[in-house]
């Protein structure tokens, strides 16, 4: 499996309205602390969406909601990973993402037999507390070895002035959030990553 080297994430389907059509190919739709009848009908708004610009939909943590409306894929973090009912997921057909921070973790993600793997934070993030420190491009390469031949995404502190950096340490895929959700131009910032992910894609 291969995904897009650009690998968007936001927490609306708003955003995703936006920023998609601009040519996004890649993007996760993360919303926490939600009632289950808004967060189904953002779902079906970026289900409508993607599939109109031919865009890869990733639901967070929602694996249930997922499922009911027929996504492709699922990433979930560790305490998810712990409570999903992984054997449904894959009945479903879901793809499945797995986020790691550590070896432990790491182990864990393998065993469930996800269809990707994320490392983060590479670098220091803005978009939440995090209780580890910044991996680095060195765990990168580590992970890259450990992982084959599944697909590694990085995640965390990422903007356009690092993006060679990880590719060249063995990341699949480049995931964002804040270098564009708070620029002041979102979508001048989202071609520019298009376009600087390119040479990878």
């Amino acid at each position: 499996m291969k995904l897009d080297t650009f690998y968007l994430i936001v927490d609306s389907a708003e955003w995703i309205a936006r920023l998609v059509p601009l040519g996004v190919k890649l993007v996760q739709l993360r919303i926490k602390d939600r009632p289950e009848t808004e967060l189904r009908a953002e779902i079906r708004r970026a289900v409508a969406v993607c599939a109109k610009h031919q865009s890869q939909l990733v639901v967070n943590d929602h694996w249930r909601l997922a499922i009911e409306e027929g996504c492709g894929f699922v990433h979930l973090g560790q305490e998810d990973l712990a409570t999903a009912d992984l054997d449904a997921i894959r009945a479903s057909g879901l793809k499945l993402g797995l986020s790691t921070h550590d070896e432990r973790e790491l182990e864990t993600a393998l065993a469930a037999r996800p269809d990707y793997i994320a490392l983060g934070p590479v670098y220091t993030t803005i978009l939440k507390q995090m209780k580890w420190d910044p991996q680095g491009l060195p765990r990168l390469s580590a992970w890259r070895e450990r992982v084959t031949p599944l697909p590694l995404v990085a995640i965390g502190g990422l903007n356009i002035d690092r993006i060679a950096g990880v590719f060249e340490h063995g990341a699949d895929s480049a995931a964002v959030v804040t270098d564009i959700t708070l620029n002041a131009d979102p979508e001048g910032r989202t071609r520019e990553w298009i376009a600087r992910t390119a040479p990878w894609r």
